[in-house]
């Protein structure tokens, strides 16, 4: 029981820091969108490979606001932090229940 407890309380701590990463991706990502950067860049091409795909999945559903506003990368962080909350939360409680 001490070994499975250990590997729960492991794969938590494993997502929760993707999870904070993915985060800071996402963050980086939309900053680097108000300043026109060049689309040869491979840190934007990498960015935008990450962030992209998520973001069409949300662009499906939520509208793009008046001005152009895209609620696309505040969506995404505040699923992500509910995830990290929730499930990152119970791992963390199931383990030490073991």
């Amino acid at each position: 029981m001490i070994v499975l407890a250990t590997f729960i309380e492991a794969f938590a701590n494993i997502l929760h820091t993707l999870i904070n990463i993915y985060i800071w991706v996402v963050i980086i990502a939309a900053l680097i969108t108000f300043v026109r950067p060049d689309p040869y860049n491979p840190i934007v091409q990498i960015l935008f490979r990450l962030t992209n795909p998520v973001y069409a999945l949300i662009r499906k559903w939520v509208p793009t606001l008046i001005g152009g506003i895209d609620l696309a990368p505040l969506i995404v962080i505040l699923t992500l932090q509910f995830v990290d909350l929730f499930a990152v939360k119970l791992l963390f409680a199931l383990a030490n229940a073991l």
